[in-house]
C-alpha cells in the first residue's frame, strides 16, 4: 500500500483533459502530470492548446500531448479517445472539463442557446464518458472526473443561469448514473462541484459582483484554479479508491447558507 502520501501520486497514469487550454482545465492538466501522469490535453482551438500542452511539458517534465477536438462531436470525441490511447498506451484517467456558461434570464433564452449549453456541457461529458469507459473496461477499470458545479445545487445571484444551472445538475446525477452502471468494471466515476474561481469564464472582479460572489461566502473570497486542482489529482489517485457518485464541493463554504 505504501505511505498515505503515496497513495496521491499517479506515476504511470495516462489522463486525457478537455476544456484543457486554459483556466481550470489547463490548472487540472498541470496536477495531474505533477502528480506523475503523462497527459492529453484537449480543448477547441488546437494552437492554444498545444501551447498549453507544451507549457504543462516544461514544467513538469512529463509526457503532453494537445489535441484538437470538438466535445459534442461524436467522430472528435472517438478520434481523441483513440489518439491518447495510442500516443500514451491506454487511458487511466479522463477528466471532463469542457464547459460553457452563459448569463441570461430564462424568458430571454433562445432556444438555440439553451441547446449549446447542455451539447457542451452534458452531451459532451456523455460521449467523452462513454468512449473512455469502453477503453477502460477492457483494460481493467480506471478513473473519470467530471467538472459539475456548485451551480448544480443552488441558484446563482444576482446573474440569471437557468441552462448552465440545470445542465450542472444533470452533469451530477450523471455521474451518480455512471457510477453505479461501471462500477464493476473498475472505474470510479465522481464529479469536482467548484464554487466561484478566477477564470476566463467567471468576471469574479467585477464590482455589481461582489456582494453575492465573494462577501456571502464564508470566506469571503474567490479561488485560483490551482486551489481546485489539487482536488482532480485527490479524485483520480488511490487516495479515492472507495470513492464513487460523489460530489465533491470546493466553494469556500458558499452552498452551506
Amino acid at each position: 500500500m505504501g505511505g498515505v502520501l503515496d497513495r496521491f501520486a499517479l506515476t504511470g497514469r495516462r489522463a486525457l483533459v478537455t476544456g484543457a487550454s486554459r483556466g481550470l482545465g489547463r490548472a487540472f492538466a498541470q496536477a495531474l502530470a505533477e502528480a506523475g501522469a503523462d497527459v492529453v490535453l484537449a480543448a477547441r482551438g488546437g494552437d492554444a492548446v498545444r501551447a498549453a500542452a507544451d507549457e504543462v511539458a516544461e514544467a513538469t517534465g512529463r509526457r503532453t500531448v494537445g489535441v484538437a477536438a470538438d466535445v459534442t462531436s461524436r467522430t472528435d470525441v472517438d478520434a481523441l479517445v483513440t489518439a491518447t490511447v495510442e500516443m500514451l498506451g491506454g487511458i487511466d484517467v479522463l477528466v471532463n472539463n469542457a464547459g460553457v456558461a452563459i448569463h441570461r434570464p430564462a424568458l430571454d433564452v433562445p432556444d438555440e442557446e439553451w441547446h449549446r449549453v447542455f451539447d457542451v456541457n452534458v452531451h459532451g461529458v456523455w460521449l467523452c464518458a462513454t468512449a473512455a469507459a469502453r477503453r477502460m473496461r477492457d483494460s481493467g477499470g480506471g478513473v473519470i472526473v467530471n467538472v459539475g458545479s456548485m451551480s448544480g445545487q443552488i441558484v446563482n445571484r444576482p446573474q440569471w443561469q437557468p441552462a448552465y444551472n440545470a445542465s450542472k445538475a444533470a452533469v451530477h446525477q450523471l455521474t451518480r448514473s455512471l457510477a453505479a452502471e461501471w462500477a464493476p468494471y473498475g472505474i470510479r466515476v465522481n464529479a469536482l462541484a467548484p464554487g466561484y474561481v478566477k477564470t476566463e469564464m467567471a468576471p469574479v472582479d467585477r464590482p455589481e459582483f461582489r456582494q453575492h460572489w465573494i462577501e456571502d461566502a464564508p470566506m469571503r473570497r474567490y479561488a485560483t484554479p490551482a486551489e481546485i486542482a489539487p482536488s482532480v489529482v485527490y479524485l483520480a489517485s488511490d487516495a479515492a479508491s472507495f470513492t464513487t457518485g460523489a460530489v465533491l464541493v470546493a466553494d469556500g463554504g458558499y452552498t452551506v447558507y
